[in-house]
């Protein structure tokens, strides 16, 4: 097992599952607070990633999954031409890991595109307690499949949308997500950079450019920078129902 780099911190102290403001996003809905309890007890520490630095890498042992308790993740594989391909993007609430499970290696590389900190829950003890509890084995096959579902959207995206319906997918997805954590829905402020949103989604940084700056000149958003107002979601969402199934 590789050793854990200086840069990421770990904080040995009591994480409570059960007073975290996200714990509805990452834990079943019905838990007692005896199971919750349990769930603590697995749950001991935190790990800061500060932004730029990697949680895990490809080929890394995997003996753990992390929640994201705040900043943003990028999710990437490096391609045969050594470029890297952005699998996905993860925020506050949602969970890093899954990829480790089949072959007990990680597949993918996870960089915090922002100063983050993570749940670190020790996988060999989750399975344990989710033989016990259903409700959070239940849970967990949810996460997975939640996850299944994804990725296949994204080829369904890649597969059959033009540019301005890839980007509208997208920018809906991370409004919907931004909403249920109780933030704007149409303010925001893009955590990854074009060229990221474009590996991503299969485009090219001047493809992405370009969408942008027809939504901008459409009124569909206000773009500064990395700073997008959405001013009229209705029309990405027409943008998105008008493509091909």
């Amino acid at each position: 097992m590789q050793s854990t780099p200086s840069t990421l911190r770990l904080e040995p102290f009591k994480v409570a599952c059960s007073s975290c403001n996200l714990r509805e996003l990452c834990l079943p809905v019905g838990m007692s607070n005896q199971q919750l309890e349990r769930l603590d007890d697995i749950v001991a520490t935190r790990r800061t990633v500060p932004r730029g630095e990697a949680l895990f890498h490809v080929g890394d042992a995997f003996t753990a999954l992390y929640a994201v308790r705040t900043g943003f993740f990028k999710t990437c594989v490096s391609s045969e031409d050594g470029r890297d391909q952005v699998t996905g993007f993860q925020m506050a609430g949602e969970l890093l890991g899954l990829d480790g499970i089949g072959t007990d290696r990680h597949t993918c590389d996870a960089l915090a595109l922002e100063d983050s900190q993570v749940c670190i829950i020790p996988f060999h003890q989750l399975e344990e307690l989710s033989r016990e509890l259903s409700d959070l084995q239940r849970h967990f096959h949810k996460i997975m499949s939640r996850e299944i579902v994804r990725d296949h959207g994204v080829m369904l995206l890649l597969g059959s949308m033009r540019a301005e319906e890839r980007l509208a997918a997208f920018l809906l997805n991370l409004t919907q997500r931004l909403r249920t954590r109780g933030f704007s829905s149409s303010s925001l402020i893009l955590r990854m950079t074009r060229e990221e949103i474009g590996s991503y989604l299969g485009l090219k940084l001047e493809t992405v450019s370009r969408a942008f700056s027809r939504f901008q000149d459409e009124g569909i958003l206000t773009v500064k920078q990395r700073q997008i107002e959405v001013l009229d979601p209705d029309a990405l969402q027409r943008l998105v129902n008008g493509s091909p199934c």
